[in-house]
């Protein structure tokens, strides 16, 4: 599993502050202790600053955290002048997140994805906005996947976010996202499936329930990588025991070695 560490995203009220006081000592100590925690990759945004103000806080952001860690980073934002600015000053393979369907995002996205040989989280909407039925998620997928791949995007560097929403206001699309990612693995041998865990408690009460039920149930139909918290203890032993379960971890040799690092203490 390709754990993205969530924690430094301006909406988080303690790293806006630390963001807008250039406090790096606060945000290289985040970045650690995700890091020790098992992440693979952080996240990293400041989509709280205007269109204007955002390029320069992400490089200053992609440098200041990766001062402290060698993790490659997934440069988060909306804004193509702001991906454009962090990429432009980070070191190694970045992750692009992310591009869609969406005919300007995508046009603007593409470009910057290819000129830094970087693995994108492709987004599974299009200009008519969220699929409204697994039918609609699977046409669009499929179509965004095909045009990334015709595009000479590698499948390996492509990592589709089905966009699970809330289980408190549409409870049947959690079902219909699973499928996706099952039929979708079919379609394209190598694709990658990343979520955002948390959206799917959105509005709920005792969040982490949900979203360590819906992991471990996402990895048995085909998610490989997950933006979270990996301070988690929890969470992140319930995928380590999944993957091993489900012969993903062959010999339980990932498994054992996260007990002999501590990462299966609650």
């Amino acid at each position: 599993m390709f754990i993205i560490g969530e924690k430094i995203n301006a909406t988080r009220k303690s790293i806006d502050a630390a963001l807008r006081s250039r406090d790096a000592s606060y945000l290289q100590e985040v970045a650690k202790a995700q890091e020790e925690a098992g992440a693979h990759a952080l996240d990293v945004n400041c989509g709280t600053f205007t269109a204007a103000e955002e390029p320069e806080v992400m490089k200053w952001l992609v440098e200041t955290v990766q001062a402290t860690t060698e993790l490659p980073l997934c440069i988060d934002s909306p804004n193509p002048g702001a991906l454009a600015a962090g990429l432009a000053r980070h070191k190694g393979k970045p992750v692009i997140n992310s591009i869609s369907g969406e005919s300007a995002r995508y046009d603007n996205v593409l470009p910057l994805v290819k000129q830094y040989n970087a693995a994108v989280v492709a987004l599974c909407n299009d200009d008519r906005g969220l699929p409204s039925t697994k039918e609609m998620a699977l046409e669009v997928g499929d179509s965004l996947v095909s045009r990334l791949v015709k595009d000479s995007v590698p499948i390996d560097d492509i990592y589709l976010d089905p966009l699970v929403r809330t289980l408190a206001t549409s409870p049947e699309t959690v079902v219909d996202t699973l499928e996706v990612m099952r039929e979708l693995s079919h379609c394209f041998p190598g694709l990658h499936f990343v979520s955002g865990l948390s959206n799917v408690s959105y509005g709920l009460p005792e969040r982490r329930f949900l979203n360590r039920a819906f992991v471990v149930m996402s990895i048995a139909y085909g998610l490989d990588a997950v933006i979270v918290d990996p301070l988690d203890k929890q969470l992140v032993a319930m995928i380590y025991a999944s993957e091993a379960l489900l012969s993903k971890d062959r010999y339980c040799l990932e498994y054992i070695k996260a007990f002999h690092n501590g990462k299966l203490k609650d």
